[in-house]
């Protein structure tokens, strides 16, 4: 029984990165409903992160109710996370979507894994170690997904009808339209805007997860984070939404899929997922967390397969093959270097015990050294003794 609750300790850090990307998988396929029914992705993200502020601050004062003091470096740690990780990126990644394509824009999100990696070893967040097998592991799965995830999204090859289930979510919020695009209101052809727009998304993304590490590791409350990182995100996303969208009829909310989507996306997607990314980073650093990226691509576009009639090819079955494979040579990088770090760790122990042990049996020891040297001075006070009664007794005989 203590080896099954070992061994899921251990995983934790996994099961929680699947079941983010689980979550943030159903929360596309409800962005793509509410974008379907003509809602603007802008205000879905302000009401995103207004919903994920709602449950989280309760939720975080209940929880935690013993708490570090917060101080203006986790303020402005805080706003960064809602600026990188919330408003910023979601909003970047919306604009590359109207300004080139879906595809062009899903294909540079999967930079993710490979944009964090380097800024995690320019940061001394992770080891590149080259000569070592768990080093070489973590950057050829980093590029093994990153070119399933390139494969997945441009290459087509023949059309495959294995998970059909002929149900097609769309069809009951009318009929498919520019989707995305149509959303934002906005139909540009300036693609290296687009590209400049995804890149940054890329970016941000990646440096919220290297701010999140630090934040974790100077205040390691998960939920108060969490809840900061929302309410930064919800003031500077529903800033931008309000400058930017005039059409106030796209604020009204009814008992349909627009309210669905923004209450899904903002408790489960923002607020328990956040919080469940800043602890995984924490435990495993930032390049652990953003590997699992590449994964909502293949669960989007199964999902897509079974509830909104899209076709399934050839070549994303084989993108999600190279995706599932780089992630996991990565994780088996991750754990050899991370059972090298606990076969170091006893090398110590030895001497520790052994101080420990000297320090222990020490009182014995000096107890015995002591009467030792009093049963010596005493030898040596009646040596010293009967030398002189000898003495005294050579006198009186002279």
């Amino acid at each position: 029984m203590e080896k099954i609750r070992n061994c899921v300790y251990e995983l934790r850090p996994l099961m929680f990165m699947v079941t983010v990307q689980v979550v943030f998988a159903g929360a596309n396929v409800l962005f793509k409903l509410a974008a379907n029914d003509g809602m603007s992705l802008r205000v879905i993200v302000a009401y995103r992160f207004v919903f994920a502020t709602v449950f989280m601050v309760p939720l975080a004062l209940i929880v935690e109710r013993k708490r570090p003091k917060l101080t203006w470096t986790v303020l402005l740690q805080a706003f960064l996370c809602g600026l990188l990780g919330g408003s910023l990126s979601q909003n970047l990644y919306l604009e590359s979507l109207a300004l080139t394509s879906a595809t062009f824009a899903s294909a540079m999100f999967n930079l993710i894994p490979a944009v964090t990696f380097v800024l995690a070893v320019a940061f001394r967040m992770e080891k590149l170690c080259l000569n070592t097998m768990s080093g070489k592991a973590k950057v050829l799965g980093t590029l093994i997904g990153l070119g399933g995830a390139m494969l997945f999204t441009f290459y087509n090859g023949i059309q495959l009808n294995i998970l059909s289930t002929h149900l097609d979510l769309l069809h009951h919020y009318g009929q498919a339209t520019a989707g995305l695009a149509a959303s934002s209101h906005v139909a540009s052809p300036n693609h290296v805007l687009g590209a400049l727009a995804a890149l940054g998304s890329c970016i941000t993304f990646a440096l919220w997860l290297i701010v999140q590490t630090k934040m974790s590791e100077k205040y390691p409350c998960h939920y108060t984070s969490t809840a900061l990182m929302c309410v930064m995100g919800a003031i500077q996303s529903l800033t931008y939404a309000l400058c930017t969208e005039k059409d106030w009829s796209q604020w009204r909310l009814g008992w349909n899929v627009r309210l669905l989507t923004v209450a899904y996306a903002g408790i489960l997607a923002s607020g328990l997922m956040y919080m469940l990314i800043s602890l995984c980073v924490r435990i495993r650093g930032p390049l652990y967390a953003s590997i699992f990226n590449p994964l909502l691509l293949v669960l989007v576009a199964f999902a897509g397969s079974l509830f909104l009639e899209e076709k399934l090819y050839l070549g994303s079955v084989l993108g999600a093959v190279l995706i599932v494979l780089g992630l996991y040579i990565v994780l088996w990088g991750k754990g050899k270097e991370l059972k090298k770090m606990t076969q170091l760790m006893p090398s110590t122990s030895p001497q520790i015990t052994e101080q420990i042990e000297i320090i222990v049996t020490s009182p014995t020891c000096l107890k015995g050294l002591s009467e030792g040297l009093e049963a010596k001075e005493a030898n040596s006070r009646r040596d010293r003794i009967e030398e002189k009664e000898l003495m005294d007794v050579e006198n009186a005989s002279n």
